[in-house]
C-alpha cells in the first residue's frame, strides 16, 4: 500500500513537470517536456528516500539500532544528489544559439537518484521509476512532443544565385518543418552567396535529403550538414 502511495506522488510531480515544461516548449526553449519531467521525477523519487529510505535504521520509538554508531545514513547520500550535478554539467554544451545534452544531464541525475533507491532497499520504487523515464524516452523520440525532442542540424548552402534561392530554400524548410534558431549570410571570394542556417526539425536532417535538394537546384554549388 505504501508503494502504491508512492506511484501517485512520483506519477503527480510527472504530471507538475510535464506542465511547466510543455510551457517552456512552446516557446522553444532548450529545456522542454522531457527535460522537466525527468528533473521533477527524480526530484520526488529523492524526497521519498529521504523520508522513508532509512525507517531500517530505528526503531518505531525513533532509537537508532546497535551498530550504526550514531552515523547518519542520509549524509552520504545527500552528497550523492548534488555530488552527480558535476557529472551531469560536463554533458551539457552550447553550440552557437543551442544548447545540447541537458536531457541527457537530467537523465544521468535520475539515474543516481534510482541507484539511491535501489541502494536503499526501495526496489519497487526504483524499478517503477526506471520503467517510468524509459517510456518517457522512448514515447517523446517516436512522437515529438514538446522543443527538447526536436534535432538540431546546421546546413550550410553556397550558391551561386542567392536572391532567387532564398525562396526555394525557404519552401525546402518548409517541407522539412524546420525552425531556423540562427542564420548567417555571407559572400565568398567569388561573390557567391553563403548561407549558414542552424535548424530545429521533428526528425533528423540526413546526408541524403541535402543531396536531393542539391540535385533539385543547379545554383547550389556547395552544400553541407552536420
Amino acid at each position: 500500500a505504501q508503494n502504491i502511495d508512492f506511484f501517485i506522488r512520483i506519477l503527480a510531480a510527472c504530471f507538475c513537470g510535464a506542465c511547466i515544461g510543455f510551457e517552456r516548449s512552446k516557446r522553444f526553449k532548450e529545456a522542454g517536456v522531457r527535460t522537466h519531467i525527468i528533473v521533477c521525477c527524480a526530484a520526488a523519487l529523492i524526497m521519498i528516500i529521504s523520508k522513508y529510505g532509512f525507517a531500517d535504521l530505528t526503531a518505531a520509538d525513533g532509537a537508532v539500532y546497535n551498530g550504526t554508531r550514531g552515523a547518519d545514513p542520509a549524509r552520504v547520500a545527500a552528497q550523492a544528489v548534488s555530488g552527480i550535478s558535476f557529472l551531469g554539467a560536463g554533458v551539457i554544451f552550447k553550440n552557437g544559439n543551442t544548447v545540447k545534452g541537458l536531457t541527457t544531464a537530467a537523465g544521468i541525475w535520475a539515474t543516481a537518484a534510482i541507484g539511491l533507491a535501489v541502494g536503499a532497499g526501495m526496489y519497487w520504487v526504483g524499478l517503477f521509476v526506471t520503467l517510468l523515464i524509459a517510456v518517457f524516452q522512448i514515447s517523446m523520440h517516436r512522437f515529438t512532443i514538446g522543443a527538447d525532442s526536436f534535432c538540431t542540424s546546421r546546413v550550410q548552402f553556397t550558391v551561386s544565385n542567392g536572391e532567387e534561392f532564398a525562396a526555394e530554400l525557404q519552401t525546402q524548410l518548409d517541407k522539412w518543418r524546420a525552425r531556423v534558431v540562427s542564420s548567417e549570410l555571407s559572400r565568398d571570394g567569388d561573390g557567391n552567396l553563403c548561407y549558414d542556417l542552424t535548424l530545429k526539425t521533428a526528425q533528423c536532417i540526413e546526408l541524403d535529403d541535402i543531396m536531393q535538394f542539391m540535385t533539385e537546384h543547379k545554383e547550389i554549388i556547395r552544400a553541407e550538414g552536420v
